[in-house]
């Protein structure tokens, strides 16, 4: 994907106000990106460290799987991206 400033992608996350998932949510959403990584290295799209630490964090911080995808499209600037979210697109830092 791409080369993703975890800490600073982490901060813009903690600043924003959305419904963390609990426990049993995230352990779930853990096993779902498991089986989706597995998938992933069997059609020989290996992510990279910093997509699986991306990944890894917005676990951390209990993002759900939707809002997940919707900070990807912003930080990538993917004209579906939805510009509201206070999250600075990649090429802007």
């Amino acid at each position: 994907m791409s080369d993703f400033d975890i800490k600073a992608i982490r901060r813009q996350v903690r600043a924003m106000d959305f419904v963390r998932g609990t426990p049993a949510e995230v352990a779930m959403w853990h096993e779902d990106m498991a089986d989706s990584r597995a998938n992933l290295v069997i059609e020989d799209m290996i992510p990279t460290r910093n997509d699986d630490a991306f990944f890894e964090m917005m676990l951390d911080e209990g993002v759900p799987p939707p809002l997940v995808s919707q900070i990807l499209l912003r930080l990538l600037d993917h004209p579906d991206a939805d510009r509201s979210l206070p999250v600075t697109p990649m090429g802007a830092h």
